[in-house]
């Protein structure tokens, strides 16, 4: 049985079958919708139901609070439609060039960057191309039939491997054989690109970008992608980690900063051991960002990282000023549909 879904204020409409989330229906017909995870633990798919009922059949919903939901907000990438649907949701214009593909893929380079980040560097068959946007990311598709999704570090211009940082998660089943057993010329098989986390290269604005962690790796993309096309803007590079080995491409973050003066860098530590002997930023790396800049009306910020993080940011973020429509997130969820183990 196919239901209709119609998508304000856009007015555009798609059929949703019974058992289809609401999320999958949009993106197979072409309208890209908000969303990260896909498994129902980050938020970043939330939105409302004007008119209609969902129902989630057990599904994961951990990031739709009982008030969210009384508000009538919905997960569409969890919830499936009891009958036609009204929706209000922000769509995202996509390439026509961006095509998912599930391709086979060989690690040609394994990096240490930390004792606890490896970086794969991924080729894919010379006759294909992973067309993506900067911020994107790809599944790692194993043989169980789960996936483990991976931001690419590399930004569109530069895909002769694609970059990821992959951070140990012990006792984690993908990220201990990375670890502990995976050679270079290993093969992997691959979907992508996934999705609605970006940089908007029509933006206008200064732009903060706020990353824990292995976060850092779209920000590379993005980064990247800006300094080759030349973008004018503003860009404050914000970096969290505990200690700092956690910095694990600090004198690459620096590079940029020193080669540009649009951009700035900003590295934040949380618990610098004595050995560091820092001198620079410390505490949690979103108040960072306020003491830089206490009111954030006037920006389009990003943000990736760790859920708590991500999820503090957002809150006093939007507390101080910053419109939600210019709140850009990525929340690295440990699942086996999202940055798993």
């Amino acid at each position: 049985m196919s239901f209709k879904v119609t998508i304000e204020p856009s007015g555009h409409q798609f059929a949703c079958e019974a058992d289809e989330t609401i999320l999958d229906a949009a993106l197979r017909q072409g309208w890209v919708l908000p969303y990260g995870c896909r498994n129902g633990a980050c938020g970043a798919c939330m939105g409302e139901i004007v008119s209609g009922e969902v129902d989630y059949a057990g599904a994961n919903r951990s990031a739709l609070s009982a008030e969210d939901e009384a508000a009538g907000k919905a997960l569409f990438c969890q919830a499936r439609p009891l009958g036609d649907l009204v929706i209000r949701a922000r769509e995202i214009e996509r390439p026509a060039e961006l095509q998912v593909k599930r391709l086979p893929a060989r690690v040609e380079r394994m990096t240490r960057l930390a004792d606890d980040v490896m970086e794969l560097g991924l080729k894919i068959p010379e006759s294909e191309r992973l067309a993506f946007l900067p911020g994107q990311y790809i599944d790692i598709l194993l043989r169980d039939g789960s996936a483990r999704a991976f931001s690419l570090a590399n930004p569109p211009h530069r895909d002769e491997l694609l970059e990821l940082h992959i951070r140990h998660v012990p006792g984690g089943k993908f990220t201990d054989h990375v670890f502990n057993e995976m050679k270079p010329g290993a093969l992997l098989r691959i979907e992508g690109p996934r999705g609605s986390f970006h940089l908007d290269e029509q933006g206008t604005l200064p732009v903060i970008m706020v990353a824990g962690g292995t976060g850092f790796a779209p920000m590379q993309a993005m980064l990247e992608h800006a300094i080759e096309d030349g973008d004018p803007r503003a860009f404050h590079l914000f970096w969290g980690a505990r200690d700092r080995s956690g910095l694990y491409r600090d004198d690459l973050a620096r590079s940029w900063a020193e080669a540009h003066d649009n951009i700035h860098y900003y590295p934040v530590l949380s618990e610098p051991a004595g050995e560091d002997a820092w001198t620079g930023e410390q505490g949690l790396v979103h108040e960072a960002v306020l003491r830089h800049f206490p009111d954030l009306s006037g920006f389009d910020v990003y943000v990736a990282g760790p859920p708590a993080m991500v999820d503090a940011a957002k809150r006093h973020f939007l507390e101080h000023g910053l419109p939600e429509e210019r709140l850009h997130f990525d929340s690295f969820e440990f699942s086996a549909a999202k940055q798993g183990a």
